[in-house]
């Protein structure tokens, strides 16, 4: 079998990880309830081809859910819709919250001083 060329750094898809934490009084029960509520905001604001085009993807090991808070990896060009999608979620699993970004950077280590509070 014919190995699959990889591409050069020009042509990948230029990405950024956005952090955001979740305010709410009590807990969220878990990762998978903030997940799903950022997927249905975002198919609800910019539709199923705005949303394969940004490429959102929620980093399930980048939550800490002490903090409730959690990093996803974007296109460089849909960082200001992932933050109005975030702005616009106000409920998780019929609790109300209120979602907002702490920062956005190009490297992945560099998102641990976001957090770090």
């Amino acid at each position: 079998m014919k190995k699959i060329k990889p591409l050069i750094p020009s042509l990948r898809e230029k990405k950024r990880y956005l952090v955001f934490e979740v305010l709410s009084k009590q807990k969220i029960r878990g990762f998978e309830a903030i997940s799903k509520a950022i997927k249905q905001k975002s198919l609800e604001f910019i539709g199923e081809l705005g949303s394969a085009r940004a490429g959102m993807m929620l980093l399930h090991d980048a939550y800490e859910k002490e903090k409730q808070s959690g990093t996803m990896k974007i296109s460089h060009n849909h960082v200001d819709e992932a933050r109005a999608i975030l702005s616009l979620i106000d409920k998780v699993d019929n609790q109300p919250v209120i979602v907002r970004s702490l920062g956005v950077s190009g490297i992945f280590n560099k998102t641990k001083k976001y957090v770090q509070r």
